[in-house]
């Protein structure tokens, strides 16, 4: 083992903080470019989410926590949404660590804490996700029924079950993932007893994390959309606008990451071709697009949160606490127009906040 991380030659793919997609019966094919890849891109990418991921959500959790005496159903979902991705990028920089040095410095706990904790972080953000779109949706197509039940109760209760779910899920991260001792050093890798638990992750990164997600948000915004193009609000095109970005960013984003590890899952059965060169591409293409895929809890903020008037003028009046002079431009007839379109409709408030 050499204490030298930049004298440190790879030579399988698997190494590049691929623990997650290393199945059974893919042969190992020699790949120095990926050293350099991860190297660079990717731990520079990540070191980049963590940053913009950790600002953003983290201005979420303070304008939040500031005006929790006004807290409803949307901001108690917003606010664990903005934990959630917090939880998810704040150990970035471990995994940045880990690809510049080449080898896992931080011991067998925090090995196991910082992936379950990442995958939780990951599961839980789209499970509440899910939920802020089936409250719209009940508000929006049921709001006689939903008035009683919207409280700070159900929402906390609700918070509770999610937080259960998305930890239940991510157990076998916390349970199987450890440290190795590898050709180059001390690894970080996900080691499960059987190839029983492998299929698992798969199956609740691909059906958990995209497709019921997806499909859930396809069927409600479907009969979201309708319903409010034919209310009388000047808000209504914004709000589909912003509908339909939420669905079409989503999918961008996480789409083909799920696909390049299902094609890694074929490529282990012997489904499809399992040459090297395939197997390169399919490992270059799984870094890529989860390195893509990761920069979407920078972009929640900024669609669940930033894009609200309501939303925004708390930031900007807590930035001008904070950061004397920087709103002193700002005219406050704006601030006062968007009060009284944010009154205007109980219904376009909870999709803007």
């Amino acid at each position: 083992m050499s204490d030298d991380g930049a004298n440190i030659t790879f030579t399988t793919p698997e190494y590049d903080y691929s623990h997650y997609y290393d199945y059974q019966g893919v042969a190992p094919c020699s790949s120095v470019s990926m050293k350099y890849f991860s190297r660079l891109f990717v731990a520079i990418l990540y070191s980049l989410v963590s940053i913009l991921g950790f600002i953003g959500n983290g201005l979420v959790v303070c304008v939040l926590v500031k005006h929790r005496n006004q807290t409803n159903l949307t901001d108690i979902c917003l606010f664990n949404l903005a934990l959630s991705d917090l939880l998810f990028v704040i150990v970035l920089p471990f995994f940045s660590h880990y690809m510049v040095v080449g080898q896992w410095t931080f011991g067998d706990f925090m090995c196991r804490l910082t992936t379950g904790s990442h995958t939780a972080g990951f599961f839980s953000s789209t499970f509440f996700m899910v939920v802020m779109t089936l409250d719209r949706y009940m508000v929006i197509m049921h709001a006689h029924k939903m008035a009683g039940y919207r409280t700070k109760r159900a929402g906390l209760i609700l918070t509770v079950l999610v937080w259960i779910l998305s930890l239940c899920v991510s157990l076998p991260a916390f349970i199987f993932t450890k440290v190795t001792d590898e050709s180059y050093g001390y690894g970080c890798t996900d080691s499960p007893d059987n190839e029983y638990w492998t299929n698992y992750d798969l199956f609740t990164t691909n059906v958990l994390g995209l497709v019921i997600p997806l499909l859930v948000m396809v069927v409600c915004y479907s009969r979201i959309i309708p319903t409010l193009v034919n209310m009388r609000t000047a808000k209504r095109h914004r709000v589909v606008k912003l509908i339909i970005a939420i669905m079409v960013v989503f999918f961008l984003f996480w789409a083909p990451y799920n696909i390049s590890r299902f094609l890694k899952f074929l490529q282990s059965k012997n489904m499809i071709s399992s040459d090297c060169t395939w197997d390169q591409n399919i490992t270059l293409a799984i870094a890529v697009t989860e390195a893509f895929a990761y920069t979407h809890c920078c972009l929640n903020p900024v669609i669940y949160a930033f894009v609200g008037q309501k939303f925004m003028k708390r930031v900007l009046q807590m930035l001008k606490k904070w950061v004397p002079g920087i709103c002193r431009n700002l005219p406050e007839s704006s601030f006062r127009k968007s009060s009284i379109l944010s009154r205007s409709s109980d219904v376009t408030s909870t999709v803007i906040m």
